[in-house]
C-alpha cells in the first residue's frame, strides 16, 4: 500500500521523511509555552532554578523524546492499542485503590521510586483513544441509537467513578466532560445532550447528599468567597488579589508580593498562571493564553486534515482535553469556577501531567503525519 507524508507517496517511508514532514511549527509552540513555565517556576523559587525548574526541563526533556516517538508510529498501531491503552488506565486506576500514596487528603498517586504517577491521567487519553476507535469502528446512523451508546458511557463512567472514589471531584468531571465531548465530535444528536442535563440537574439534591464535607465547602465558597476569607476562601481570594495587581503591564519579573511573600498558595501548580498575571500583567496573560489558542487551533486543523475517522476523533478528542485542562485552570484561578486541582498544562509544576500532555501531542502529529493513511472500520487498510 502506498501512503503519502507531506506530498511523499511510498511503501515505507523512512525515519528521515518522516522526521522532515513532522509538525515542526507545533513543536516549537510546544517549546515556547513550556519555557514560560520554566520561567515562572524559576520566579516561583525566588530567583532559583531549584527545586522546581530543574525538574521540570528534565521532564520536558524525557516527555519530548517520547512525543517523538509516538509521532512517528503509524497511527494503525495506535487504533489497535487504544483499547488496551484504556485496560491499562482502568488497571492503574485500581491499583491506586489499594496501593496508591496518600497526599494533600486523597489517594491520587502510584509511587514508583523514582517517579509518582497519577493514573487519572493516564486515563484521560486512553479514554480518548478508546473511545475514537469505538466510534470509528461504527456506522453514522447507528451513532443515534441508544443502544450503540450503552457501551461508550460505560467506559466513560468506569474511570469517572473509580477517580470519584480518590476522591477527586474536580478530575471526575474533567473525565466526564472530555467523554461527553468525544460523543458531541462523534456525531451524538443534540436532543440526547439535552436528555442528560436535565437528568444531571434533576440528580443535584442526591449528589449534594453523597459529596465530602470539603466538596460541599468548596462549592459554597465558590459562591460566596468573602464568606470565610482567611479559611475556604483564602486561595481564590488571595488568587484575585493577585490578578489585580498586575493590572495591564505587571510589577516585573521576580517582583510579584503576592507569591513572593507566600500570600499565594500552590503557586508552582495550580496557581501559576494567577504568579504570571501579577508579574507580566494582563499583556503577559493574553500573550500566554494566546500561545495556547495556537497549540488549539493546529489540533484542529491537524484533525480537519485527516483521511480517517479515527484519526480525526483522536486529534480533536486531544486537542479538547488539552483546551479543558487550560480553560478551568484559568478560569478556577479568576474564580469563575470552584477550585480543583487541574494544572495549568506544560506551565504547572508536575510530572505525570507533562508526560501525558507530550504524548497527547505525540498522538496529534502522528494524526498528522499520518493523515492519508486509509483505515477501514475493522482497522485495516483495505
Amino acid at each position: 500500500m502506498s501512503v503519502r507524508y507531506g506530498g511523499l507517496s511510498r511503501a515505507e517511508p523512512s525515519l528521515g521523511d518522516k522526521l522532515i514532514h513532522l509538525n515542526w511549527g507545533l513543536v516549537l509552540l510546544i517549546l515556547a509555552t513550556a519555557s514560560v513555565g520554566f520561567a515562572m517556576l524559576y520566579s516561583a523559587a525566588n530567583g532559583d532554578l531549584n527545586p522546581w525548574a530543574t525538574r521540570q526541563m528534565a521532564r520536558l526533556g524525557v516527555g519530548m523524546v517520547a512525543m517523538f516517538i509516538v509521532a512517528m508510529i503509524d497511527l494503525r498501531f495506535w487504533l489497535r492499542l487504544a483499547y488496551p491503552a484504556y485496560a491499562a488506565g482502568l488497571l492503574l486506576l485500581a491499583a491506586v485503590e489499594f496501593m496508591g500514596s496518600i497526599g494533600m487528603g486523597a489517594q491520587r498517586w502510584l509511587d514508583l521510586g523514582f517517579f509518582q504517577l497519577q493514573p487519572s491521567e493516564v486515563m484521560k487519553v486512553g479514554l480518548v483513544m478508546a473511545l475514537a476507535r469505538y466510534f470509528h469502528g461504527i456506522e453514522l446512523e447507528d451513532i443515534g441509537r441508544i443502544s450503540y451508546l450503552l457501551i461508550p458511557i460505560a467506559m466513560i463512567l468506569a474511570p469517572a467513578a473509580m477517580v470519584l472514589r480518590q476522591p477527586d471531584l474536580g478530575t471526575a468531571m474533567v473525565v466526564v466532560m472530555i467523554g461527553g465531548a468525544m460523543f458531541w465530535l462523534a456525531g451524538v444528536r443534540l436532543w440526547m445532550f439535552a436528555a442528560v442535563a436535565v437528568a444531571v440537574v434533576a440528580a443535584i439534591p442526591v449528589g449534594w447528599q453523597t459529596l465530602h464535607g470539603y466538596q460541599r465547602q468548596r462549592i459554597l465558597t465558590f459562591m460566596n468567597p468573602e464568606s470565610d476569607p482567611l479559611g475556604s476562601g483564602y486561595h481564590i481570594m488571595q488568587s484575585k488579589i493577585a490578578l489585580g495587581s498586575g493590572g495591564v503591564f505587571g510589577k516585573g519579573f521576580l517582583q510579584g508580593t503576592q507569591s513572593h511573600l507566600n500570600f499565594l498558595p500552590e503557586k508552582q501548580t495550580d496557581f501559576i498562571f494567577t504568579m504570571l498575571a501579577e508579574e507580566f500583567g494582563l499583556l503577559g496573560g493574553l500573550a500566554t493564553l494566546g500561545l495556547y489558542l495556537l497549540l488549539v487551533a493546529y489540533g484542529i486543523a491537524i484533525s480537519l486534515r485527516c483521511r480517517s475517522q479515527f484519526g480525526r476523533l483522536l486529534a480533536l478528542g486531544i486537542t479538547t482535553s488539552f483546551f479543558l485542562y487550560l480553560f478551568i485552570n484559568v478560569a478556577m484561578v479568576m474564580g469563575l469556577l470552584p477550585v480543583v486541582g487541574v494544572p495549568l498544562p506544560l506551565i504547572s509544576y508536575g510530572g505525570t501531567a507533562m508526560l501525558t500532555v507530550l504524548i497527547g501531542f505525540g498522538l496529534l502529529m502522528s494524526v498528522s503525519l499520518h493523515r492519508d493513511t486509509y483505515i477501514n472500520r475493522r482497522g485495516g487498510s483495505n
